[in-house]
């Protein structure tokens, strides 16, 4: 369950909603159903009402407890690995850094680190794609004398003697 400034957000998305309809009914509480949950223009109603029914029907019952339970274990992962390069960021000069020590992160690590530092520099917060991230990763991971890789938000990354160095100029 996740939990943001001490807030648990969305406790009951794991109960299916029969379960939490029977439970209402039971305890003789009056269920409000939001209007936007039959709405079609949102994918999360679409997802609900057409993916998941024809995934059950063609996969098997469980399937999307099946998917519940690896995006659980993929959170997890997740977080752990954000949690590394946090530390590792928390350590090094983000302006400069030395591409020895990139070097010897696992890639998953290492393009959270280089995310951080294109943040820090400037890039807008979501503006960052998964091109943007293999362009920077390239300059550690398959050097070849490329130039510098212009980013969101004026930042500017580049390799030069062993460094991975940004600005925002």
């Amino acid at each position: 369950m996740a939990i943001e400034n001490n807030v648990f957000v969305r406790p009951m998305l794991k109960i299916d909603r029969q379960t939490t309809v029977t439970a209402c009914q039971e305890s003789g509480i009056e269920i409000w159903s939001d209007p936007h949950n039959e709405d079609l223009r949102f994918t999360r109603v679409r997802v609900r009402k057409n993916v998941l029914p024809t995934l059950e029907e063609n996969l098997g019952p469980g399937i999307t407890q099946a998917l519940v339970r690896s995006a659980d274990l993929l959170r997890d992962d997740a977080d752990a690995l954000d949690g590394f390069a946090n530390e590792f960021f928390a350590q090094i000069d983000w302006m400069n850094i030395e591409v020895n020590d990139l070097e010897r992160l696992p890639k998953a690590i290492r393009s959270r680190v280089l995310r951080l530092a294109i943040y820090k520099a400037g890039s807008p917060a979501g503006s960052l794609s998964a091109e943007h991230i293999a362009s920077a990763e390239a300059l550690v991971s398959d050097w070849h004398g490329q130039k510098e890789v212009a980013l969101p938000g004026n930042v500017k990354l580049w390799r030069n003697s062993g460094t991975i160095s940004l600005s925002n100029q």
